[in-house]
């Protein structure tokens, strides 16, 4: 009998299925770069989750915008909200503070002012009116802020930097006589905020039952001579 040498033994089923040794350590296939671990962790960049807190955040604004218009900012409270929105009332603190900077940052509105300056002048007036009768229709938090702004500092201060802040360069940008943009603009917001006060929150009928075009039609004249005609 012939005694062979372990060291020429070919790999066969049994060799395959032990656990790799040091030929095995060498092979490409095996070492091929980071762990699978590595690979799969979670992307920090545009493709993340939102966050936990995003959504509570959210929750706490949408919960204040709701109480502030229901109950005012002085009978408004933090743990009224907090109640809404389902969450400790430490949370609202963590977020805004207390009651002025929540009230602040659920007073954030986006008007959406159009460019008037890129409107043939004999329609800007009545483009300005559809469009803040759309805008109060389509935004309960409009309603909610100049209800807490007609009786209270804060709230009035909020709607003076909202309109100073957005609707005032557009009103600058189509005034024809610069140095008359600040009283045009405050004569323009008079009849916007005055509507919206009759219609939306004092809800005086008549001004509750004219339709969108009756509206136009009533004030867009009004606006468009005081956004072109000359001072009186």
């Amino acid at each position: 009998m012939v005694e062979r040498d372990p060291s020429a033994t070919p790999s066969g089923p049994r060799s395959a299925g032990r656990s790799a040794g040091p030929a095995a350590a060498v092979g490409p296939e095996i070492d091929a770069g980071p762990p699978p671990v590595a690979a799969e962790a979670p992307d920090i960049g545009t493709h993340r989750r939102p966050r936990r807190s995003d959504a509570t955040r959210a929750a706490i604004l949408a919960a204040a915008r709701d109480r502030f218009a229901a109950d005012g900012y002085e009978r408004a409270t933090i743990r009224a909200i907090a109640r809404d929105a389902g969450i400790d009332p430490s949370m609202v603190m963590r977020y805004y503070g207390n009651k002025e900077g929540l009230f602040a940052a659920a007073a954030e509105i986006d008007l959406r002012v159009p460019d008037l300056a890129a409107l043939p002048p004999e329609e800007r007036g009545a483009r300005l009116v559809r469009h803040f009768i759309e805008l109060w229709e389509g935004d309960e938090t409009l309603t909610g802020m100049l209800r807490v702004g007609a009786t209270n500092d804060a709230g009035a201060e909020c709607i003076r930097r909202i309109f100073a802040e957005q609707a005032r360069p557009m009103i600058d940008a189509a005034c024809p006589v610069p140095e008359e943009a600040a009283a045009r603009a405050a004569l323009i917001e008079s009849q916007i905020l005055g509507m919206a006060l009759c219609r939306y929150v004092l809800r005086v009928p008549p001004a509750v039952d004219l339709g969108h075009d009756e509206l136009v039609a009533w004030l867009a004249p009004t606006i468009q001579r005081y956004l072109t005609a000359e001072r009186p």
